[in-house]
């Protein structure tokens, strides 16, 4: 038996002990002489027995445990549960105005947005990301949800942050059972803006309101930094809802904003092209001036037209019209009153006066930044048209023939002359600052430098000439609605007829204050209103001009 007692292993005989030489020649056999072995011990056996005996009964429990009191449950796991690496979204970026106003924010399920007005085609909206967004972009997530337009959509990768890693194990339902992080998501870099959202907001307002008070489909506002391109504030009527677009829904709201006639998808500051009109002329004197063509002081007769004979038929002779009869006008006077006659004369060349003709117009529409787009930090931008034979060529190709009255109407900013409203606010940073061609930016940053853009090389003189014209537009000109006491502006105002039989006008005005040291340019763009129309952009810069200095009269410090 197992416990059976061997009696004769009682004693120990001598040969028991002793180590055989013989049989293990290299051991060392002086390090065990004199030594006795013990037999074990009945109690340590017993001990010993007992911990196996324990250990066999907690695996058996074990096993019983795992395979019948749990083995549906475990079967059931193992065949429907996976683990599998997944990703973690970061938290989005938050954007601010330049006065730390929040704009754009992370709820607890969605991006959350400002309900002030006219910022949607600034912020833009997000949404979850199409194929083609997924294929390009391999740090997207299928579920994650990225920018569609605006700041949203331009600065992605910064607002994003960088995705995270965990180990997730899910049932077939994909509910997550257990879920261990491997890397951390970082959240995105948050985003503070140059405009100042009051401000714009308040465009905005003024914008609605005169377009619907005077039939005009759109209209556009921007004000800009003249010595760093910084926009301070740039609103398009009208626009989308920047919530409604990133929740997508409701449905029936979503259909209106694409169905509107007045397109509130259209960011009208960077995408909307337009006649400019009258705004051009500045640029065009500018150029006479550096060209030699006209002498600042020279004065040009304007009866209400200038009329030209045809070649091949003298009796035929073609009428270009002014707006009004304003007799005689040198430089100065031709800009404050917008002599049509006088810029015909000195863009096309009209007896004496040879003219700058259309290819050293189109020279310096584009030195300017017109027909070049600005390079703003937003996307979609467009880029202007500039006037040229090779333009007619394309847009008219049954009559490619450049003629002398295209060269004319070019000169007034007509024809094939088309502007965004942040091209024609890039050129008259430059006009106010004296030839610095500046990158407009939307983001603000606090290492930017003044004056930091391409120089056009031409003398001072000639755009202090233009400047003193542009202010007396203001004192006793077509801009007289700006002037105020609080400070000193200087203006240049435009109108473009467009439309079938020019039914309609587009109502501009770009200018800058402080006149004598030029810190801030304004556009403003009111479009398609009806023929005749008199109120439009400078009655609603001469609104803003009014908040402007009751609300935020730093501006004109």
């Amino acid at each position: 038996m197992f416990f059976k007692k061997k009696k004769f292993k009682q004693n120990i005989f001598p040969d028991e002990i002793l180590i055989d030489s013989r049989n293990m020649p290299n051991f060392e056999t002086s390090q065990f002489e004199g030594r006795f072995e013990r037999a074990i011990s009945k109690k340590t056996f017993l001990y010993f027995s007992a911990a196996l005996f324990l250990i066999a009964m907690f695996f058996t429990s074990k096993v019983f445990y795992l395979q019948i009191v749990r083995g549906d449950e475990l079967a059931n796991r193992s065949l429907n549960n996976k683990l599998r690496k997944e990703t973690l979204a970061p938290m989005r970026g938050v954007i601010y105005d330049r006065n730390n106003i929040i704009l754009a924010w992370n709820g607890e399920k969605e991006r959350l947005y400002t309900d002030m007005d006219g910022l949607s085609h600034t912020l833009g909206y997000v949404g979850l990301p199409s194929k083609e967004d997924i294929e390009s972009d391999k740090d997207i997530l299928l579920n994650m949800e990225i920018g569609k337009s605006g700041v949203e959509k331009n600065f992605e990768k910064e607002l994003r942050g960088i995705v995270g890693t965990a180990l997730a194990e899910r049932d077939s339902q994909g509910n997550i059972i257990s879920e261990s992080v491997q890397t951390h998501p970082q959240s995105g870099d948050n985003i503070y803006l140059s405009i100042d959202a009051k401000l714009q907001s308040e465009m905005y307002k003024i914008l609605g309101d005169t377009a619907k008070n005077n039939k005009f489909s759109g209209g556009v506002g921007i004000i800009m930094d003249a010595r760093t391109g910084e926009i301070i504030s740039m609103a398009s009527w009208p626009e989308y809802d920047s919530q409604i677009m990133s929740r997508g829904k409701p449905a029936d709201k979503i259909n209106a904003f694409l169905t509107d006639d007045h397109k509130p998808f259209l960011n009208r500051a960077i995408s909307g092209l337009y006649a400019p009109g009258s705004v051009v002329k500045p640029m065009v004197a500018i150029a006479a001036l550096n060209e030699g063509i006209i002498s600042p002081d020279k004065q040009i007769f304007s009866s209400g037209s200038i009329s030209v004979q045809n070649p091949f038929y003298p009796e035929i002779k073609s009428v270009f019209k002014d707006w009004k009869a304003h007799g005689w006008v040198d430089m100065k006077r031709a800009l404050a009153v917008s002599s049509d006659v006088y810029f015909y004369e000195i863009g096309g060349g009209y007896e004496e006066i040879r003219g700058l003709g259309i290819n050293k117009l189109e020279e310096y529409a584009k030195m300017f930044g017109l027909g070049d787009g600005t390079g703003i930090d937003l996307p979609s931008e467009a880029s202007g048209v500039v006037p040229s034979q090779e333009v007619k060529k394309q847009n008219n190709p049954g009559d490619p023939l450049w003629r002398i009255g295209d060269t004319y109407i070019s000169s007034i900013g007509q024809g094939y002359f088309l502007s965004t409203p942040l091209e024609i606010a890039v050129y008259t940073a430059a006009i106010a600052n004296n030839g610095i061609l500046l990158k407009p930016k939307i983001v603000k940053d606090e290492n930017l430098s003044e004056y930091d853009g391409k120089k056009i090389k031409i003398p001072d003189e000639y755009f202090k000439i233009v400047k003193e014209g542009m202010r007396m537009a203001v004192t006793g000109g077509t801009a007289q609605g700006l002037s105020r006491p609080e400070v000193k502006i200087a203006a240049k105002t435009g109108t473009a007829e467009t439309g079938a039989g020019k039914r309609f006008i587009h109502s501009w005005i770009m200018g800058f204050f402080p006149y004598e040291n030029p810190k801030y340019i304004f556009t403003m763009l009111l479009e398609n209103g009806p023929a005749g129309t008199t109120t439009g952009a400078p009655y609603a810069t001469s609104r803003l001009l009014d908040w402007i200095a009751k609300n935020a009269p730093e501006y004109f410090e």
